[in-house]
């Protein structure tokens, strides 16, 4: 390989939240809360960034465009962007989208805070799938707003959309969006083109808006392919996308995203409203374009490396703790583990491992909506080695508890 996905990178110091902020996301306490490890002791397998070296041609792009001396006030003016971009997904999912149609945000999350107080009034709601992205529950909740959820069926060890609970509830009249992650976090599914032209029609049927959360399309196995929603609905006006490349290149602290809105009213109502006046960062600019022009080679052979950290993981987890149910999923970098047969009187995995494995991990309902009892994400974006040492102390604190 060009690069190294081995190296192990100190991050202490650097105002990290995957280093820092734990605490308060994952147990809601502050440093007054004592654990049986010192913060340096955990390994750190929850928060989704990467413990991997941002490619080196992101990074002399940022550095090219620090020495251009002047850091103002910026707009994204530049054709190059937007080319850029439009390149990216005609290559790798055969759909592309009108420029007038893009617009950007600091990230997705703020976009989903925005465009539910956007299209959801205090008396609608919003649908989405279990188990789910926390952030998903928490925009329904900053907007006063309730979410609706449909939760996923588990068969042979793969989750399915249950379409005839998802239709029922879609039918509800003060439903008025859907929100749907494709790929879906946590459980790793890449919808197929027929599970999303169901859904395409259970919305259009309905008249629901729809935001399609792809932040991880890049970020799957080989040889498999994402199919973006835009491509299903290539005419539906009440579409909006949200992508970027802060996940699959480790730039989220760069906080941009674009966000594809074909609606022209609601696009002129997210750009009224939006909070940053249009305005984004020129490191983050300069950072994503390199990441879409000069980014494939990186891409690929972390993929590459991805997948041997998960055969590397359902092996363990096969030989060591028989009784956890894992498949290795078709996108994102996260294992999703369900450990209901291995400590079935746990109620708290993430307080449980912190303490007894000295392992940061996410899991259950309180983290991921519902549907999640007795699971838990792992973070796979980081060295072998450290996924080697947090798999080995998760089986011996499970082997003491079992005794």
């Amino acid at each position: 390989m060009k690069y190294n996905f081995d190296e192990i990178i100190d991050r202490k110091n650097t105002n990290s939240e995957n280093v820092d902020g734990w605490r308060p996301y994952i147990f809601k306490c502050g440093p007054e809360r004592k654990f049986n490890y010192a913060d340096e002791e955990f390994i750190r397998m929850w928060v989704a960034d990467m413990e991997f070296a941002v490619a080196p041609e992101i990074r002399q792009a940022v550095k090219d465009r620090v020495d251009r001396k002047i850091l103002g006030y910026t707009i994204v003016s530049d054709e190059g962007y937007y080319d850029a971009l439009q390149k990216w997904c005609a290559e790798r999912y055969d759909w592309t989208f009108d420029k007038e149609e893009l617009i950007f945000s600091p990230g997705v999350i703020p976009a989903l805070y925005q465009l539910v107080e956007d299209l959801v009034a205090p008396d609608e709601k919003v649908l989405t799938m279990t188990p789910a992205y926390g952030f998903f529950q928490h925009a329904c909740e900053y907007n006063n707003v309730e979410l609706v959820k449909s939760a996923l069926k588990k068969e042979n060890g793969t989750f399915k959309i249950d379409f005839d609970d998802l239709e029922k509830k879609a039918a509800d009249p003060k439903v008025r969006v859907l929100m749907l992650c494709n790929p879906h976090n946590p459980s790793g599914r890449i919808w197929t083109p027929e599970e999303l032209r169901h859904i395409a029609d259970i919305v259009e049927k309905n008249h629901l808006w729809i935001i399609s959360d792809e932040i991880h399309c890049d970020l799957i196995r080989s040889n498999l392919r994402h199919t973006p929603m835009g491509k299903i609905m290539p005419d539906y006006s009440q579409l909006i996308t949200c992508i970027s490349a802060s996940k699959t290149f480790n730039l989220a602290g760069m906080l941009f995203s674009n966000i594809i809105i074909r609606c022209p009213d609601e696009r002129k109502t997210f750009q009224e409203r939006d909070k940053n006046i249009g305005a984004a960062n020129p490191l983050s600019i300069a950072a994503h374009k390199a990441a879409y022009e000069q980014g494939s080679q990186w891409l690929n052979e972390l993929k590459m490396y991805l997948d041997d950290n998960f055969k590397y993981v359902r092996d363990f987890l096969k030989d060591n703790i028989p009784d956890a149910e894992f498949s290795v999923p078709e996108a994102t970098y996260f294992a999703w583990v369900d450990m209901s047969r291995v400590l079935p009187d746990i109620d708290d995995l993430p307080l449980f491992f912190a303490n007894n494995a000295g392992v940061l991990l996410e899991g259950g309902d309180a983290l991921f909506v519902g549907n999640a009892k007795g699971c838990i994400r792992l973070n796979l974006a980081m060295p072998r080695s450290i996924i080697e040492t947090g798999l080995n102390r998760i089986k011996e604190a499970i082997d003491k508890e079992k005794k």
